[in-house]
C-alpha cells in the first residue's frame, strides 16, 4: 500500500528477555512477523522452545527463591510499580505507533492503551499497600490469622488484541503480589511486548523477576503450561485453546485463571434511549476492529422498534470509516493477520445464507490490499445460525428480534458463551431482574464496556474459569495460609494414656 506509515527504529530482530538479558532462542529458532496493512514481514522474532521456557522458568525460580522481590514490603513493591507506570506513560506515543502498526487497530483507539496499562500498575500498587488479612479470635481460647504469601512463578499467556494493555492486566497483579513471571505474548503481535524489559529495568525491577519468551502457542505456550516449576497459568484467548490448557495443566494441578471467548448479547427494549443504544451497540462491536472478547456481537431488539433499529443501525455501519490504521479519521482498521482475515471473511460468506445483509459483506471499496473487512450487519438471524452461535471476532454483527422479556432472555442465554452482556431499558425493575438472570460474568446496564478495576472480570460457561480484577487478582497470585494459635490450656484426648 502506498503511503503506509512505518514507525521509526523498528527492530529487525525481536528477542526473548531472560534473567535480565535480551537473548535469542537457545537453538536459534525464529519466526516471521508481519504488519496487517501490507502483510509483509518487517521482523523476525525468536521462537521459544522447551529449552527457552526452561531457562526462563529457572531464572524466575531463582528470583523468587533467592531474590528480594517476594520479601519486599508492600510499600517498596508499590514504589517500583508506580515507577513502571511512569515509564509506560513516558512511552505513550511510541506505544500507540507500535501497537497500531503491529495490530491494525486505529491510532485513536491505540492512544489510550498506555494510560490504561499505567493505571493497572497504579491500581495494584495502591491495592497491595491497602491489603489486609483477617484475624479471628475465640476469646480466651484461640486466635486464627491469615498469612498471605506469593505462590511462585506465574505463567502469563496473552492474546493479540490490545496486547500491551492486556499484558499489563496480568503483569501488574502478579508482580504486586510478589510473584515472578514468565510472559508468553501472542505470536501475531510481539512488537509492543518488547518495550516491557526497558520499562522494568528503568523502574528498578530486579533481574529474573520478569522474563519474556516469544513463540508459537503450540511450542512456547505449551511448554510453559506443562512446566512443573510453574504453579499458576493466567490465560486470555480462544476457548478451544483454553480447553487444551485445562487438560495439560491437570497433570500438575496448576492454578488456572482463563478469560476465554465470547458471543455477548446487546439487548435493546422498546423503552430504551434509542439513540444511546444505537451508539453503544455500534461501538460495542466495531471498536477495536471487532476483535474484542466482550463485543456485543448479537443484538437482540424488541419487535416494535426492530425495523427502525435495523434501518438506522445499518445506515451508521455503512458510514463507518475504514482505512489506514494510522489515519486519525479511521474508525475500523485492518484485521491483525491474514489467517484471521480469512476466518472472518468465511463467516461473512456463511452469514449471507443465514441472515439479511444490510451493510458490508466483503472488502471495502478502494482497499485492495491489507486485511480490511467492511463493517457487516446481518438482520433476521435465527438463533441456530452459526453467525449467532459462534465467535467471529471481527466487525460482523447479527441482529435478531424478540417479542417479550422471556424470549429475549432465552435468546441472550442461548449460546455456549457467557462473558458479557448489555441491556438497554428505562425500566429499572426489568433492568435488574433481567441482568441477574443473564448467564454472563459481566453486565452493563444502559452503558457500554467501561470497567471499574475493583470489579471481577471473567465469564461463565465457555467464556472462562475464575475471575480476576481487584482483590480477586491478588487472591489468584497468593496463597492464604491459615495459622491457628491456642491461647489457653490445650485439651487433647490422650490416646494411649490409659492402663493396659
Amino acid at each position: 500500500m502506498t503511503g503506509h506509515f512505518i514507525p521509526d527504529n523498528l527492530p529487525a530482530r525481536i528477542q526473548h528477555y531472560i534473567d535480565g538479558k535480551h537473548v535469542d532462542s537457545d537453538g536459534g529458532e525464529r519466526f516471521d512477523v508481519l504488519d496487517p496493512v501490507s502483510n509483509s514481514n518487517y521482523a523476525t522474532a525468536a521462537a521459544g522452545q522447551q529449552a527457552d521456557i526452561d531457562l526462563a522458568v529457572a531464572a524466575a525460580s531463582r528470583a523468587f527463591k533467592d531474590g528480594p522481590w517476594p520479601h519486599l514490603k508492600a510499600r517498596e513493591r508499590a514504589r517500583i510499580l508506580n515507577k513502571i507506570a511512569d515509564g509506560i506513560e513516558a512511552q505513550e506515543h511510541r506505544l500507540a505507533e507500535l501497537e497500531t502498526f503491529d495490530t491494525g487497530l486505529p491510532i485513536t483507539q491505540a492512544r489510550g492503551q498506555a494510560q490504561r496499562a499505567a493505571e493497572n500498575f497504579r491500581f495494584f500498587a495502591d491495592l497491595v499497600v491497602a491489603q489486609f488479612d483477617d484475624a479471628m479470635k475465640v476469646p480466651g481460647a484461640q486466635i486464627n490469622y491469615v498469612n498471605r504469601k506469593p505462590i511462585g512463578v506465574a505463567g502469563l499467556i496473552t492474546p493479540w488484541n490490545t496486547p500491551f494493555m492486556l499484558e499489563s492486566w496480568k503483569l501488574a497483579p502478579a508482580l504486586a503480589s510478589g510473584c515472578t513471571v514468565v510472559l508468553k505474548p501472542a505470536e501475531f503481535t510481539p512488537l509492543s511486548a518488547s518495550l516491557w524489559a526497558g520499562i522494568f529495568e528503568e523502574a528498578g525491577l530486579p533481574p529474573g523477576v520478569f522474563n519474556l519468551v516469544n513463540g508459537l502457542g503450540e511450542d512456547a505456550g505449551d511448554a510453559l503450561v506443562k512446566h512443573p516449576g510453574v504453579p499458576l497459568i493466567s490465560f486470555t484467548g480462544e476457548t478451544t485453546t483454553g480447553q487444551t490448557i485445562f487438560r495439560n495443566a491437570a497433570t500438575s494441578l496448576k492454578g488456572l485463571s482463563m478469560e476465554l471467548g465470547g458471543k455477548s448479547p446487546c439487548v435493546v427494549f422498546a423503552d430504551a434511549d434509542f439513540d444511546a443504544a444505537i451508539d453503544s451497540a455500534l461501538f460495542g462491536v466495531f471498536s477495536l476492529n471487532g476483535e474484542r472478547c466482550t463485543a456485543g456481537s448479537r443484538i437482540l431488539v424488541e419487535r416494535s422498534i426492530y425495523d427502525e433499529f435495523c434501518e438506522k443501525y445499518a445506515a451508521r455501519a455503512r458510514n463507518i470509516v475504514v482505512g489506514d490504521p494510522h489515519d486519525p479519521a479511521t474508525e475500523v482498521g485492518a484485521l491483525v493477520h491474514p489467517e484471521h482475515y480469512a476466518k472472518v471473511m468465511s463467516y461473512v460468506e456463511i452469514g449471507k445464507s443465514e441472515g439479511r445483509l444490510l451493510a458490508g459483506g466483503g472488502r471495502p471499496a478502494g482497499l485492495d490490499t491489507g486485511n480490511y473487512v467492511a463493517p457487516t450487519v446481518f438482520a433476521d438471524v435465527l438463533p441456530d445460525a452459526r453467525i449467532f452461535q459462534e465467535e467471529i471476532f471481527g466487525p460482523v454483527v447479527a441482529i435478531t428480534p424478540f417479542e417479550n422479556d422471556a424470549e429475549a432472555l432465552a435468546l441472550a442465554n442461548g449460546v455456549k458463551y457467557g462473558l458479557a452482556a448489555y441491556v438497554w431499558t428505562r425500566d429499572l425493575t426489568r433492568a435488574h431482574t433481567f441482568a441477574q438472570n443473564l448467564e454472563a460474568g459481566m453486565v452493563w446496564l444502559n452503558s457500554h464496556n467501561v470497567r471499574d478495576l475493583r470489579t471481577p472480570f471473567g465469564g461463565v460457561k465457555a467464556s472462562g474459569l475464575g475471575h480476576e480484577g481487584g482483590f480477586r487478582s491478588i487472591d489468584f497470585y497468593t496463597d492464604q495460609q491459615a495459622v491457628h494459635i491456642t491461647l489457653g490450656a490445650v485439651h487433647t484426648p490422650q490416646f494411649g494414656a490409659g492402663q493396659p
